[in-house]
């Protein structure tokens, strides 16, 4: 604590890395932040720049000409990364100073500075104006010990392993095989490892946030306790702390709620596959008519530009369309918590990003994985084989392998016993954020430590 007569420095700066599934949570920790006395400034990146609007207690402040000419959904993510944290560490300090210049009182300094880790540029900064930084690690705590996996297999010259040793489990990381560490699925792997490289080094960090709970990955935040010097909070899942005010980078379309609510109870299945991921126009008939076939109703979300070779979803076929009649809704972008919290909604096929699948254990709804790429084939094992909520779907988009695993999930025992133990998770889930639950407790550090320094 500041000396007696003093106030706590109470701003915190966010630096969030530009992408959906990265701001999402770095905008819920302002907001829970916020709700505890701090204010907060929002710095980022010009590309995939968040809405002011949805945050009006913020101040926003883009850090200038940061924005990349590469196409970073269809060629080089990596590159963009590396990229982006060049261009902006040479403008960061300047974005401090003005910071700093407008708030001017000792009343309302800086007391800390929380970056993505894949912002890495804030932590050398930070250090430089010797302030406090902390990392927000957007992945789950088990991904990271995937990661560091690729770091011994590259070094022991396994790296990129044989195509025979891909179902092999890799050692002392069970659930993982070879071919569910997060390896990209674009650009050099040398590149990748450099990136996560910068990105784990914590040297100077107070500490580093993960959004997720002791009850869910309780082994793996051990290990990460036993090998870091600073400590770890775990506060998650903040999707249900947080205010619930939308950083949806694209429009969400709220009539899909109207529609659940003519459906029965536990009948649909929520078909979603994230903010990056994309499939060929033949994976969409497949996927289709998986759906149609299964008899089942669904809410469908077709991101545009999504499909290779197309804009929407005008190569549907119309004896689909008469198939389905009302039993299937399609919308470009969902309300997904809304979606997942609805009685209607009975499954979730997902792309198992990690914000989507804490949303889906958060209200107990079971899941059929068919992961894209990097963490998301770790979270799709987790789900499938730790806590056994979901099952993969990893043979190729064919509409037989989708009817049946659609029906598996909604229909069949298999899937009425991922229910009880969706619903059982759900309430840890709760009970880690009530009042002396881990995360609240988490939760109650972090904010001492931040009020500390």
């Amino acid at each position: 604590m500041e000396k007696e007569g003093k106030r706590c420095r109470r701003r915190v700066v966010l630096v969030p890395a530009p992408f959906q599934g990265h701001i999402n949570p770095m905008l819920q920790l302002g907001s829970i932040l916020h709700s505890n006395g701090f204010s907060i400034t929002v710095v980022h990146a010009q590309y995939n720049s968040p809405d002011p609007s949805t945050h009006p207690d913020f101040s926003f402040l883009p850090l200038p000409d940061s924005s990349s000419d590469h196409n970073i959904l269809a060629a080089d993510g990596v590159g963009f990364v590396l990229e982006l944290n060049a261009k902006c560490k040479a403008r960061f300090p300047e974005c401090l100073a003005q910071v700093m210049t407008q708030l001017g009182s000792d009343d309302d300094r800086i007391a800390c500075i929380i970056h993505d880790e894949f912002m890495y540029f804030s932590q050398e900064t930070a250090k430089d104006l010797k302030l406090p930084s902390i990392v927000l690690r957007t992945a789950s705590a088990s991904n990271f010990f995937a990661r560091d996996a690729l770091f011994q297999l590259k070094a022991e010259g396994h790296l990129p392993f044989p195509e025979y040793r891909l179902q092999d489990p890799v050692p002392e990381l069970y659930p993982l095989r070879f071919k569910d560490l997060p390896i990209p699925t674009f650009g050099k792997v040398d590149k990748f490892l450099q990136m996560l490289s910068k990105g784990s080094n914590i040297e100077t960090s107070s500490g580093i946030i993960y959004n997720t709970t002791y009850y869910l990955e309780n082994s793996s935040l051990a290990k990460m306790q036993q090998r870091c010097q600073v400590p770890i909070f775990s506060i998650g899942p903040m999707h249900k702390i947080a205010s619930a005010s939308s950083s949806s980078l694209l429009e969400e379309d709220s009539s899909c709620l109207a529609w659940l609510d003519k459906q029965s109870c536990n009948s649909v299945i929520y078909v979603s596959l994230g903010s990056v991921a994309f499939m060929d126009a033949k994976e969409l008939v497949e996927m289709a008519w998986g759906l149609a076939h299964s008899k089942q109703p669904f809410l469908w979300v077709v991101r545009p530009g999504s499909i290779r070779g197309a804009e929407w979803i005008e190569v549907l076929p119309e004896d689909f369309k008469e198939d389905i009649g009302e039993r299937g809704h399609i919308v470009k972008w969902a309300p997904q918590k809304e979606v997942l919290a609805h009685d209607a909604v009975g499954g979730f096929l997902s792309h198992c990003g990690w914000n989507s699948t804490l949303e889906s254990i958060c209200e107990g709804i079971p899941m059929i994985c068919r992961p894209y790429s990097g963490d998301q084939r770790v979270n799709a094992r987790y789900v499938s084989h730790v806590w056994k909520v979901g099952l993969e779907l990893e043979s190729k988009l064919e509409r037989c392998g989708i009817e049946r695993a659609v029906r598996r999930l909604m229909v069949d025992e298999d899937g009425k016993e991922m229910q009880k133990r969706g619903n059982n998770l759900k309430e840890r889930c709760e009970f880690c954020i009530r009042d002396g639950g881990s995360s609240s407790n988490s939760l109650n550090e972090l904010i001492d430590m931040i009020k500390s320094f």
